[in-house]
């Protein structure tokens, strides 16, 4: 089968396609012919080698985490799906990926997709989906009422992001460009700031929650918009100690992680506020929660550019490039 693979670590240009083996699946696993595959800056991050100490990868490795597509084999202990369910997923963290003509995916890490979206508009889903939820959800425990800072509004996150927080009662802060300000409030944006005019620090305030979506010192800013006993949740890190601990990292990593933070935890709070880093986890469950809004209209996917399989590299170069409104994904069938 074909699937995009990362040969070395260095960057795209050690990224090209590869005829490897049919996956062999595990008792737990599916096997899903891939449709459409969804693409998330980490994906190119990883060829710089950014991650390398935090995702141990087995090179050649295939990219890509998101997916959507149908069942063609089931292993003996599945029981959520069947032979031709069209599902959607994330592998990201484990191994494989999802930028492959078949991929194994474990069962508790798959959902069956929402009747309402084709295969593409699923594939855009799993990360942004799991990120925002996980965050927003579970980690910062954002309640009805309460007020999210959501910086980039226009990205494949932010898109997403501010659904999420409006379907759950939240008010929600977000920065864009000049010309994505409408968009944004159309998508259920409270407060926009045009970054281009505006220092959002010193627009907003009276935030409990900050998503941050930007690297930089866009989250030590955020700290300046922020209530007492407020959150922030960090995907873009410093990752910390807590976060090496749930990983089972040894103490140097510990300690380099807790060094790396430390800064951005103090100024937190001096703030009376709390810092964490998210790095999301699959979860199916979460999926199929996330499956019944979009299934509802409740949240639309948003997405940018459709690349064919065939230039799924330039699909990734497009994305690093910053501009893209929404998400990219790369259609297989």
């Amino acid at each position: 089968m074909k699937a995009l693979v990362l040969k070395r670590y260095g960057g795209l240009d050690h990224v090209e396609f590869a005829d490897m083996a049919r996956p062999t699946i595990k008792p737990d696993e599916i096997l899903v012919e891939v449709h459409a595959a969804g693409l998330n800056p980490i994906d190119y991050m990883i060829p710089k080698g950014m991650f390398k100490p935090i995702l141990k990868l087995q090179l050649p490795a295939t990219l890509g985490s998101d997916l959507a597509g149908v069942v063609v084999e089931v292993g003996s202990r599945v029981t959520r799906f069947k032979k031709g369910d069209a599902v959607y997923a994330s592998i990201f963290d484990l191994p494989g990926g999802s930028l492959a003509e078949l991929v194994a995916v474990p069962e508790y890490a798959a959902a069956l997709k929402p009747d309402n979206l084709d295969f593409v508009q699923a594939a855009s889903v799993p990360m942004v989906g799991l990120t925002s939820w996980q965050a927003l959800n579970e980690r910062a425990q954002l309640k009805r009422g309460q007020k999210v800072f959501i910086p980039a509004g226009s990205g494949g996150i932010g898109t997403f992001a501010i659904q999420l927080a409006k379907q759950l009662g939240a008010k929600v802060g977000t920065t864009t460009s000049t010309a994505n300000v409408e968009w944004v409030r159309e998508l259920g944006a409270d407060e926009v700031v045009d970054y281009k005019k505006q220092e959002f620090e010193q627009v907003l305030h009276g935030y409990d929650v900050v998503l941050g979506t930007i690297r930089g010192d866009g989250v030590a800013k955020s700290l300046e918009i922020l209530n007492p006993n407020s959150s922030v949740v960090s995907l873009i890190g410093p990752p910390d100690a807590a976060f090496a601990r749930a990983r089972g990292m040894n103490f140097l990593m510990r300690f380099v992680f807790g060094l790396m933070s430390g800064k951005i935890i103090r100024q937190a709070r001096q703030r009376a506020a709390s810092y964490s880093f998210l790095f999301v986890r699959p979860d199916g469950r979460q999926l199929a929660k996330i499956g019944e809004l979009l299934a509802a209209s409740r949240i639309r996917p948003v997405i940018d550019r459709v690349f064919p399989f065939a230039q799924a590299k330039a699909g990734l170069a497009y994305l690093e490039q910053g501009r893209a409104k929404g998400k990219v994904v790369v259609q297989m069938k």
